[in-house]
Parts: structure tokens; sequence; C-alpha cells
């Protein structure tokens, strides 16, 4: 390492402003700072100093995706291979390498493509601004893959990325200045502008055959839980529980299915002290329990008769509440708000899934919405937490 540093304090004049490459500035300050804790350091005053910076709490985020990435990448060949065995009526012979690399080659393109036109766009805003390269697109560029399905087509994916970047990130001041999340705002231009890409049962399994693995099977299909259960006639008709439903050998969205994959990450980012267990566990208390109430109302409709629990581990109510509802930028900051953000999160996500049989997902409408009301939420605490010291210094006046 000390080889590279200086390697880079030799090439770093011809970055800087009169340098033959200074149009490459930002380019290089992020590499340089990504690479390195950068070494300056103030020369008035009194600062205070933390022993991390933003993208090192960046690059623990991207750590703790791993484990359900990894597993998204397995589950994509898993079910596929299982899927055209059945389809075709033929054994299953695929071995788990064979089924993990077909995962792999299925999402390694979209992972490069999100981190291409992600970073590019801030490439380029960074060098018109004269400014350095914003680390937040570390997390949402493969935060942005993990939440579709792997048969979304590149170029839609391309498009999400640069409309999510643009019009949710750069126009309201770039990275910790937005108020939506990133990566929700690009699966949600997808479904929206897109919605067969993002639904129905033509997307959640890979039909392709990639360098050689696997068959390319036309007509197959597969449907998510959530999926059957909103399309259900009878009120008992949601899927019944299984273990392959925790463990994530289900179809869905490439990061989403296995909730011990993310109960690992879920373990970093709390050991880590970078997530809050408080709107993390409040997402969970309110959909437990606005699920619960609609078990006990006697609508009669599967979604509103589906336990609690199944509530919670399908689709992408872990995956929402662990990586997404606890996105320091956009969530709710105070102490107490982030238990009320979070309940009220996970309370609505579940609404939008027993009311709206249109949208069978419901955490991602939910965690939009909810990031509109976290300044609101914040404003309310402080002002109460004003409002009784104020009482409590005319009180001993």
């Amino acid at each position: 390492m000390k080889g590279l540093r200086n390697y880079l304090n030799k090439i770093k004049p011809r970055f800087e402003e009169g340098g033959r490459l200074h149009a490459f500035r930002s380019v290089f300050e992020g590499f340089e700072s990504f690479m390195f804790v950068p070494h300056t350091t103030s020369h008035t005053g009194t600062n205070i100093h933390d022993a991390i910076d933003s993208k090192r709490i960046m690059s623990l985020v991207v750590i703790s995706l791993l484990p359900a990435l990894l597993f998204g990448m397995y589950n994509v060949g898993y079910q596929h291979f299982t899927h055209v065995a059945a389809f075709t009526q033929s054994p299953l012979t695929a071995g788990f390498w064979e089924m993990f690399l077909y995962g792999f080659l299925a999402v390694l393109p979209k992972i490069v493509v999100s981190y291409v036109v992600g970073l590019g766009i801030e490439f380029i805003v960074a060098q018109w601004k004269k400014e350095e390269i914003q680390e937040g697109f570390l997390v949402s560029g493969i935060l942005i893959p993990m939440i579709v399905p792997v048969e979304c087509p590149l170029w839609t994916l391309a498009l999400a990325t640069a409309f999510a970047v643009i019009f949710a990130k750069e126009v309201f001041g770039g990275t910790g200045m937005n108020v939506f999340n990133v990566a929700l705002v690009a699966r949600a231009f997808l479904f929206f502008a897109y919605p067969t890409k993002m639904s129905g049962e033509s997307v959640w399994v890979s039909s392709d055959s990639i360098c050689g693995l696997g068959q390319t099977v036309d007509g197959m299909t597969a449907a998510t839980s959530l999926g059957i259960a909103s399309t259900a006639k009878v009120a008992d008709a949601y899927p019944a529980f299984s273990w392959d439903m925790v463990t994530g050998l289900i179809p869905g969205s490439i990061g989403e299915t296995s909730v011990i994959a993310i109960l690992i990450g879920a373990v970093i980012l709390l050991w880590t002290g970078i997530a809050s267990w408080k709107t993390m566990l409040s997402v969970f208390v309110g959909g437990a329990v606005v699920a619960g109430l609609f078990n006990a109302s006697g609508i009669d409709t599967a979604m509103a008769n589906m336990p609690w629990y199944e509530h919670l581990v399908l689709g992408g109510f872990c995956f929402g509440a662990v990586f997404m509802a606890t996105d320091p930028v956009t969530s709710a900051r105070t102490e107490t708000g982030k238990y009320i953000y979070g309940f009220l999160i996970g309370a609505m996500a579940i609404v939008i899934r027993v009311l709206n049989p249109g949208y069978p997902e419901g955490m991602m409408l939910s965690i939009l919405l909810m990031n509109v009301f976290a300044p609101l939420i914040d404003y309310c605490v402080m002002q109460r937490n004003i409002s009784r010291r104020m009482k409590r210094v005319s009180t001993n006046k």
C-alpha cells in the first residue's frame, strides 16, 4: 500500500489545476479518497474528528449486503434449473457451483450497468460543479440490481438508474441532501413506467441459457408467494408457510428472498452502529401489529388472512426494514422519531398489501411515503421536547 500511496502522490500534480489531466480531477480524488483516508487537517479552530468517514460507512453497508447478494445469485441459478427441470419434465442435474455460476453471470451485468450509469453521472456532475465525487452511490449502485427481478432488461435498469440519480439525488444537492431513497426511486420508476418488466409471472425466473449454462425455455413462468395471495379468490388461499420462505429458495427480486442472509447483514449494520435498531425493530412491530389486526378483522381475502409472520418473511419486507428504512439520510433522526417512523413504515406496508391488490409488495411505496414525512416526525418530536422543557422552566420559577 505504501508503494501505491507514493505513486498517487507522484501523479497527483497532473490532476490538479493547470495539470494536463485536470479535467479528471474529481475522478482521481474519488479513487484516492476511496483507497486512503484523507490526510487533510484543519488549520484553525478546534474540531472534533471521527475515526471513520462516509466512504468507510458506505463500504461497510456494501459488505453487509454481500450475503444477500451472493445468496441471490445462487437462488437465480436454483430457480432457473429447478423450473426448467419441472417445465421439461427432466431430472435436475445441476450442482451448487453450476447454479451459483449461472446466477453470477445473470446478475453481474446488472451490477455493472448500475454502477457505470450512476457513477458516470456523478463523475460528470462533480466535474461540472468542480467538487469531489460523492460516495453515496456506492450503496445505491448495488441496491438497485438487488431489488429488481432477474428478467429486468438492462436498458430499463440503466434508464431507471439515470432517472433516480438525476431527479432523486442531484437535483436536491447530492449525497446527504436527497429526500427519497435513491434505490427505491429507481424501483418505483421501473414499476410505474414498465410494469410488465416488474410484475407478473414471467419476470422472476431466468429463462435463458447463459454462456452454455442452463437452457433457453420459452413460456416458463413462476409466481411469487405475494403474487399468488394477491390474486387468490378464496380467503385461505394464501401459500402455506415453509422454511423456503426463510432460507430464500423462492421466486422474488434478486436480493430480497433470504431472511437468513438479510439477518446476517442486519447483525453487521447493528454491530458497527451504522443502522438504528430502533427503526429496524419498529418496522417489524408495525407490520406484525397491523397484520394481526387484519387477521382479526374478518376481511374475506387471502392477503388479509395471511399470518403476520408470513407477511414479515415474504417479499421485500425484511430487506426494506434492514437496508432501506434505516437509511440515515432519508429516515427520521430523532430517537423517538425513529420508533414512529419505523412503526408507520411496517404498518403502511401491510395496509397497502391487503387493501390494494394492484400492489402486492407494499414496502416500496410505504418507505417512499414515510421519506416525505420523516422531517415532519422529527419536527413534532423536537417541538414536543421544547414544550416540555419550557413547562419545566416555568414550573421551577
